[in-house]
């Protein structure tokens, strides 16, 4: 008992650097104090106290804000942060080593019986505010970023953000470019499941789009000259030069909503030196 308590007290200071000692995190800290009473709830609903077990658990919630059902099962070195607001259901499953923020619910999205709410793998984070949804599976080491919506299981290794939940940040393979190896690296503990550099899956995917029209855009004009020259078809009016651009994504220092300047796509000239 002595040896989880104290492993709960240093995970609070490996997470949050305003603790200070272990007298003021086993005093103030309601996250602790949440986890703390969920051992005695759940140790009584595992044994048919079951009414007890719920009265219990609603007194912690008057005391610290934080929801958790009796049923639910939690793994070691679980650390609330804040804590106001979390809700974690009857049949959701925590692993080991993982960190909630406040406002996050656990929670189920059907009102039959069974297995209705989400199991957490090892070192999870999930961000303030965020909702998972249902029985779903989410990997270990998942950083799911601050008021996201989750509602399809996430594979392990990667980072979650938006309405619905979008993955941004794939687990680097032997093909993932250069940067998200990099990005991938510096992942340690992140609060509030915000990682740096994390690319936007919005601007990205424009990004991809007006990549694919600006090479569109030189072959077709290629073409066309080719054409107008053998007489094949008449002359028209040609566009001015589309220029390859990028969209920023809000947190780029400096530019954020502009379109710029990107790098010029390889192999778009080619049907331009074959006419």
């Amino acid at each position: 008992m002595f040896e989880r308590l104290r492993e709960d007290i240093e995970c609070v200071f490996e997470r949050d650097p305003a603790a200070r000692s272990g007298f003021e995190v086993l005093t103030t800290y309601p996250g602790l104090h949440a986890v703390l009473m969920h051992r005695v709830t759940h140790y009584l609903w595992n044994r048919g106290f079951k009414w007890l077990a719920r009265f219990l658990s609603n007194v912690a919630r008057l005391f610290t804000g934080i929801e958790i059902h009796p049923g639910a099962r939690i793994g070691r070195r679980f650390f609330i942060d804040h804590g106001m607001g979390v809700v974690i259901g009857e049949t959701a499953i925590v692993g080991d080593d993982c960190t909630l923020y406040h406002g996050v619910t656990l929670g189920g999205t059907s009102w039959e019986k069974g297995k209705r709410h989400p199991t957490l793998g090892r070192d999870v984070v999930v961000g303030a505010g965020a909702k998972v949804l249902g029985p779903l599976e989410i990997g270990d080491g998942v950083r799911i970023g601050s008021n996201s919506v989750v509602v399809k299981s996430v594979t392990p290794g990667t980072t979650v953000v938006g309405v619905p939940g979008h993955v941004v940040e794939p687990p680097p393979t032997g093909e993932a470019n250069e940067r998200r190896a990099v990005t991938a690296e510096r992942i340690g503990f992140d609060a509030y499941g915000a990682t740096k550099d994390a690319p936007d899956p919005v601007a990205n995917a424009v990004n991809l789009m007006l990549d694919h029209i600006h090479v569109l855009d030189k072959r077709i004009e290629a073409l066309s000259l080719v054409l107008e020259r053998r007489g094949i078809s008449g002359h028209f009016d040609h566009l001015p030069d589309l220029q390859a651009c990028e969209l920023q994504s809000a947190g780029d220092e400096g530019r954020t909503g502009q379109l710029t300047e990107a790098p010029e796509q390889p192999g778009t000239d080619e049907l331009s030196k074959a006419s």
